[in-house]
């Protein structure tokens, strides 16, 4: 059996995509296990999530710091000491990671972003949800790529897509669109892990 595929998760928020990820991990439907939870801000409840399944976790204070690169250097360190990461997954990370990381695990860092790109590139959670009602779209989804210098530009991984019904609110449209971001994950952390997808630069 292949190895493991180490994940570690960056996030900012709930971390609800990243239950579902551990889920998996626990049902034995997935070949991976989680290093590090990572967040920039220190009452993330994806902390929580993290720590009550016995995951270590790691505040980045980008505040504390002038230089933002640095931090990312702290929480480079901190993945080597936890064992590393074949992919670090942002899932409702609010920060925009800096060369220096990116360079660091190039082509192996993850977002879900929550519509087709590249449509609403830059936005971020419920705003692209209000724009895409507000712009009268009949259909919209998820994307996961790759990380780049440049924000939302990275190769496409996956796109799951979903109808906008005429009932839709933001709120609906961001259940269901979470729903596919959450099977946009599992789907490719195992096509990862058994050799249908390539990791890496």
């Amino acid at each position: 059996m292949a190895a493991k595929i180490r994940l570690a998760v960056l996030g900012s928020t709930k971390g609800t995509d990243m239950q579902a990820i551990i889920d998996a991990i626990d049902a034995g439907k997935l070949n991976a296990h989680m290093t590090l939870v990572a967040s920039d801000r220190k009452d993330a409840l994806i902390l929580k999530r993290a720590s009550d399944h016995g995951i270590p976790v790691f505040v980045m204070d980008y505040g504390g710091s002038n230089d933002r690169a640095n931090t990312e250097r702290l929480l480079t360190e901190e993945l080597k000491s936890k064992g590393g990461a074949d992919l670090i997954l942002l899932i409702g990370f609010a920060k925009i990671l800096t060369p220096y990381l990116v360079g660091q695990f190039r082509g192996r860092i993850w977002n879900i972003h929550p519509s087709l790109l590249p449509k609403y590139a830059g936005g971020f959670n419920l705003d692209v949800h209000k724009l895409v009602l507000e712009n009268h779209e009949t259909e919209t989804g998820c994307t996961l790529h790759e990380v780049t210098e440049e924000v939302d530009a990275g190769r496409i991984i996956l796109q799951k897509r979903c109808p906008v019904l005429s009932a839709d609110t933001v709120q609906t449209l961001k259940g269901k669109v979470q729903k596919l971001e959450q099977e946009c994950f599992l789907e490719a952390i195992s096509m990862a892990s058994d050799g249908r997808l390539h990791i890496g630069a």
